[in-house]
């Protein structure tokens, strides 16, 4: 009866464990596709003899724009800690209880470096990555302008302004993704198993199915557009033979 009971159990926490992982999926997929779109207006532009209507597009910055790199950076600069604390262990019982805490990826003092870390990283790489002046220089020779925001420098510094909220609240959802496998060790689950609700292989494997899906619909669509075409000169072709000859 005592088995039937665990079995039971055991069964429910696996379901449990499934339906967290989907969330967890489905959260780390929304953290990759958030982006927040700026409007940018073009101006009306002459061309030969024919005046181009100004088109209204977007400029999507996105919520996570460092990707895995904070995770990776802040992994590679984990082991400090406790091979600093190793060299003075012997000395002080301080430096041993720092490497032993820094040791165990479940401790909190892990964790809460490692997260410091990850939201570190991730504004030092987002700087690196996106320029806010040479976005507004790019809007400006190409006749685009944010409304209400003056081209040049005030231009680059609402961009500016902007990636500065969605990076904090970016790195801070990219740093509980990377702590969650140490969470679900806590509740019981194995080292190999608990890896799959967070960390880098998640960002990856999310990432590759998404890149893979954009560019399988780019493939369709590319494949469609080409068959209208070729259908439709094939047409216009047999009317204009059919023309000549009658």
């Amino acid at each position: 009866m005592k088995l039937a009971h665990v079995e039971q159990v055991d069964c429910y926490f696996f379901v449990l464990e499934i339906v967290f992982l989907f969330f967890v999926v489905l959260g780390a997929v929304a953290i990759t596709q958030a982006a927040r779109r700026i409007p940018v207006q073009y101006a009306k532009q002459i061309v030969g003899n024919k005046t181009v209507t100004g088109q209204r597009q977007y400029l999507p910055l996105k919520l996570n724009t460092a990707g895995v790199m904070p995770i990776i950076f802040g992994q590679a600069l984990m082991f400090i800690p406790a091979f600093v604390a190793s060299q003075f262990a012997e000395k002080s019982d301080f430096a041993q209880s720092i490497g032993t805490a820094f040791s165990d990826f479940t401790s909190w003092q892990y964790n809460l470096l490692y997260a410091i870390l990850i939201i570190g990283f991730t504004f030092f790489y987002t700087a690196i990555s996106i320029n806010p002046n040479q976005i507004a220089d790019d809007m400006k020779r190409g006749g685009g302008f944010i409304p209400g925001i003056k081209p040049g420098q005030p231009t680059s510094d609402y961009v500016a302004g902007i990636l500065d909220r969605i990076t904090l609240p970016g790195g801070i959802l990219l740093a509980i993704v990377a702590i969650l496998p140490s969470i679900a060790s806590l509740f019981g689950m194995t080292r190999q198993f608990s890896s799959f609700f967070g960390g880098t292989s998640l960002l990856i494997l999310v990432g590759v199915v998404l890149d893979t899906l954009q560019q399988i619909e780019s493939y369709l669509l590319m494949k469609r557009y080409e068959g209208l075409m070729k259908s439709g000169r094939i047409q216009g072709r047999q009317t204009n033979a059919v023309t000549s000859q009658v």
